[in-house]
């Protein structure tokens, strides 16, 4: 953590210097104002920001508003600092996203440990996104593998996204079941390609291989903390609503409602894709195959919500 980048914002000259002299073991950037404070963010970003709030031109209040609503910065820890007191202020402080609120005057010693404590915080944070990424490198190297199966999660991916804003209220749900489209097939990392890509009918014994692909996914994202939310969904997108899908046989609603969302994507992309054995369907075609299998392999409400709005795009 010694080589944490903190940015202090004061206009004050001799507060800033006084941050700097507590913080001398990590690397120090300065900002006199708002303003500056927002395009040092944009030049370098830092792991953590210290921000005093009476500041003239623009508040802590509003450069503590703009940083978390920017994707870029949002993650980043902010500790207001300021000489008001009241309840209210820390309260509007954590509203906003404030992740610590120090007044003055405030312990040395108690400063050091806040900010020590946040950037051990934000170095874990930061572990994990690199966890992540490594997974999702794993997802498109595995695409890139052939030729047939290059963007499949993404555009799986997408025709989820699109189903569940149409079908689920909460947007964080939606961008959840978008997350577990891109990251459905992980668990094929492992199977052999003469399986994976075999041309011909698959043996019995190669199918239950290939059958093992939503379990082995949800092992590799159950080690990331952040893609919790989605390991059902992984496991469960070759559920079928009869009950005779993998790996656990649920039926109808026990199948979470990402993973019957997913199931409906993965299918349309696979029909609608050419594939060692057989070029793609036209739109109409497999709209047609999902809508024959309705009630037995996917969700009813859902078919008729996914056909539509396919056939809704393809009229515009």
């Amino acid at each position: 953590m010694e080589n944490s980048r903190i940015l202090v914002v004061d206009d004050n000259k001799a507060n800033r210097m006084l941050l700097c002299g507590l913080l001398k073991q990590y690397t120090v950037m300065e900002a006199d104002s708002g303003k500056s404070a927002l395009e040092k963010l944009g030049a370098a970003k830092p792991d953590l920001i210290l921000l005093d709030v009476m500041m003239p031109d623009m508040d802590g209040y509003t450069v503590l508003s703009v940083i978390k609503n920017n994707k870029e910065t949002q993650l980043i820890p902010v500790v207001l600092i300021t000489a008001l007191h009241g309840t209210s202020e820390k309260i509007k402080s954590l509203e906003i996203g404030a992740d610590d609120f120090i007044t003055k005057p405030f312990n040395p010693l108690e400063l050091q440990a806040r900010v020590k404590s946040l950037l051990r915080i934000k170095a874990l944070q930061d572990e994990l996104e690199s966890f992540q990424n490594v997974v999702f490198s794993l997802a498109q190297a595995l695409e890139a593998r052939d030729d047939y199966s290059v963007n499949h999660s993404k555009r799986t991916s997408e025709f989820a996204y699109q189903l569940a804003l149409r079908v689920i209220d909460d947007p964080g749900h939606a961008e959840l079941i978008k997350t577990a489209g891109l990251l459905h097939d992980i668990g094929k990392i492992g199977i052999r390609d003469e399986i994976l890509f075999k041309p011909g009918k698959l043996t019995p014994e190669e199918f239950e291989t290939i059958k093992s692909h939503p379990v082995t996914g949800e092992k590799i994202c159950a080690s990331i903390q952040t893609l919790a939310p989605i390991l059902p969904l992984i496991r469960h997108h070759h559920e079928s609503y009869n009950g005779l899908g993998y790996p656990d046989g649920l039926r109808g609603e026990e199948i979470p409602l990402g993973g019957r969302i997913l199931a409906i994507a993965d299918t349309y992309d696979a029909l609608t894709s050419d594939r060692p054995y057989r070029k793609a369907l036209p739109v109409e075609e497999a709209l047609h195959i999902l809508r024959r299998h309705a009630g037995e392999q996917w969700d009813p409400a859902l078919i008729a919500c996914f056909c539509g709005m396919i056939e809704a795009k393809g009229a515009s």
